[in-house]
């Protein structure tokens, strides 16, 4: 009896303690947005502007260097869901209405979510990685010591990079994947491919759009923060640093998919 108790009081007490903590990580990372807003607004005005050379480069990096990783992905998807839709809609004989539920499917999920994905296990990885590295260190605290804002330095030049370039990411991505559905639909349909595009224009609408957008803005803050707060969490060295970098990349991939049914359920009520 007292062994059962004992183990329930030991299960109570680490789900209390991941609790905590898991709080302990929230806060954290709502106090690194709310920095990194202000910073954004207010520090030219305090003499710390944001360095735009350091956004530039990091959009370089998220964005401009996924493209060909993220062009094979986005076609693939979209040719692998117009394969799927044909052969399911063909089944009721109504394979000619395929065009509307792959515009519909790639605008307003897999194109955003695809590219959320990519940009969680490449860049929110390698943000978390350097940071961590440079808490092991000790780097960020010399910037404190300098008198240099942390997140002002290290934070929001990847914040801005990532709010800018996955919504662009995500664009090229419903361009591409609808494109490589095109292919297969035309081909299979036997219809051209200024019809497939007219079809794809009359399934949709500016909301379905914004739609996918949005989320794609949420996901690169979800990205960002996620990174950092693992980042700046990092202890025990390179092992640390790994430990943590592959934590981060989970921690990223379960937000953005967690997110996106709660996206996908709020709006479709």
């Amino acid at each position: 009896m007292k062994a059962a108790k004992a183990t329930v009081a030991g299960w109570a007490l680490r789900l209390g303690i991941m609790t905590v903590d898991a709080l302990d990580e929230l806060g954290f990372a709502a106090v690194l947005l709310a920095k990194s807003l202000y910073w954004l607004v207010l520090g030219r005005r305090r003499n710390q502007p944001v360095r735009w050379s350091a956004v530039v480069a990091q959009a370089m990096d998220i964005g401009v260097t996924a493209l060909p990783i993220l062009t094979v992905l986005a076609m693939t998807i979209g040719i692998m869901l117009a394969v799927q839709g044909i052969y399911t809609l063909r089944l009721f004989g109504a394979e000619s209405r395929v065009t509307t539920g792959i515009a519909l499917s790639l605008i307003r999920e897999f194109s955003s979510l695809v590219t959320g994905i990519l940009v969680a296990g490449r860049s929110g990885s390698a943000l978390a990685a350097r940071l961590g590295t440079m808490t092991i260190n000790r780097e960020i605290d010399a910037l404190s010591v300098m008198g240099i804002d942390p997140v002002r330095y290290l934070v929001v030049p990847p914040l801005v990079a990532m709010v800018v370039m996955v919504p662009a990411l995500t664009l090229w991505s419903h361009l591409v994947s609808l494109l490589g559905a095109g292919l297969i639909v035309t081909h299979t349909l036997d219809i051209g491919l200024l019809t497939y595009a007219r079809q794809v224009i009359d399934a949709l609408r500016l909301a379905d759009l914004v739609h996918g957008l949005a989320k794609s803005v949420i996901f690169s803050v979800l990205i960002t923060l996620v990174g950092v707060v693992n980042g700046a969490m990092v202890q025990g060295g390179a092992e640390g640093v790994g430990r943590m970098t592959t934590r981060s990349v989970v921690q990223a991939l379960s937000a953005i998919l967690v997110t996106d049914m709660v996206f996908a359920f709020a709006v479709t009520r």
